[in-house]
Formats: structure tokens, sequence, C-alpha cells
């Protein structure tokens, strides 16, 4: 596969991501750096970003897989409280300096897949 092939790779069911709810994690490489992603629904479409909080690079959920507030609105940082907007991984208040990375997702058949890129590639086994 050359540097410009995307590929589409299968991440889970689409029942599998609820409003809201639970995150889907999975683990990629990015520049080179294996690191976390997420991918989650939000008013009926599927989002995912690198599971990296912008204003200090870790994880930012408080349980696996918990992004959202209580409200369902926000995704958190659970260290400092960033706040993010589900739907564009913009940052929405707090200590976030710029966006979440998004990681493109497509859903068709029942199925949610994430799409590579230049920059972001699946493990290799």
């Amino acid at each position: 596969m050359s540097t410009n092939d995307i590929e589409l790779i299968p991440l889970c069911n689409s029942t599998d991501l609820v409003d809201g709810g639970v995150a889907v994690a999975f683990d990629v490489v990015y520049g080179g750096q294996t690191l976390r992603a997420f991918a989650i629904r939000y008013e009926g479409r599927v989002h995912a970003y690198l599971n990296r909080c912008t204003h200090v690079a870790m994880e930012m959920d408080y349980q696996e897989g918990r992004f959202f507030d209580d409200s369902g609105q926000w995704l958190l940082c659970a260290s400092h409280g960033a706040a993010y907007t589900p739907d564009t991984g913009e940052c929405a208040g707090g200590p976030c300096r710029g966006g979440l990375i998004k990681v493109e997702l497509t859903e068709q058949g029942g199925v949610v897949q994430w799409h590579t890129s230049y920059l972001l590639r699946p493990l290799e086994f």
C-alpha cells in the first residue's frame, strides 16, 4: 500500500455505539506513534478522535470508554476538565489548546469503519 492509499478498517457493529454512551476504543499508529483512539455516537452520527487531550498529551477517559459528561453533550478530559464538542472535536471550554485530532469514520451495512490516512495507520502485527 502506498502512503496515499486510504483503507477502511472495520471497527465495530453500528449497534455498539449508542448516543452519549460508552466509546469503542481502538489502537492506531499516528505519525509513527502508537496511540489509543475512540469512536462515539452523537446525535445519531458516529465520530472518532485520538484519545489525547490538547491541554496535556494524556488519555482523556476517566474510565475505559467514558468520555461524555453527565448531560451527554460534551466530551470531557477527566484530568483537567477540558471540554470538546462531540461532533467536531473543537475546544468548548476549559484548558484545551485547539481541537481533538479527528479520525474519519464510515458507517454502512451495520458496520463502523475507520479510515487510514498519510499519518494514520493500523498497528502492524
